[in-house]
Parts: C-alpha cells; structure tokens; sequence
C-alpha cells in the first residue's frame, strides 16, 4: 500500500509535481488551479510508461484540497484504486508491445 510518507512534503508539492508508482501503478501528484482556488489533482495509470507516453483514456484523475488532509484522501484514493482496478496493474510490463516509436 502507498503511505502518506511516501509522497514529499507540501512545500515541494507547492512547487512542482511528484510522481511514483507501486506494483505496477504509477501516480502522480500535482497542484492545480480549479474553481476553488489551489487543488491537488492526483493521476494514476498502469506501466510501463511515463505520465506523457500513456494515452489520456487510461489515466484516472480526482481532484482533492491543496492541503495536508488532501493529500492523505489522494493517498486513500490511489489504495482504493489499486484494490478496485487490480486488472490494470497486474501485467502492465506486458504492454510494452503497445509502444509506438514516432
């Protein structure tokens, strides 16, 4: 399971994005601008690829508070969806036939 611990402090998060991944489930973590002010929205998709090679259609987003409380619900989210979309990680090395070269 991801921990809070895993994921850097909120001053980092306040300047850049922070990614990860866990058994075959990369996330990512970044500050927005939405309808509220600050937001933190969090992105997980299966490997093997990075954040921009993996097409929009397999990622899953949510939108937390740009807060300490944000992001233990964002760490909350991405363990309930490894849970709910184990069919998405488990053999996600197996795509790498899905690479195109440009």
């Amino acid at each position: 399971m991801i921990q809070r611990e895993d994921i850097l402090s909120m001053d980092y998060l306040k300047k850049t994005e922070f990614t990860g991944c866990y058994q075959g489930m990369r996330y990512r973590l970044e500050g927005i601008n939405g309808e509220e002010g600050k937001q933190l929205k969090v992105t997980v998709w299966p490997e093997p690829f990075n954040f921009w090679k993996t097409s929009e259609e397999k990622k899953r987003s949510a939108v937390f508070a740009f807060a300490e409380e944000g992001v233990v619900e964002a760490v909350e989210w991405m363990n309930e969806r490894f849970e709910k979309d184990n069919e998405l990680w488990d053999h996600s090395w197996d795509r790498w036939t899905d690479y195109k070269m440009e």
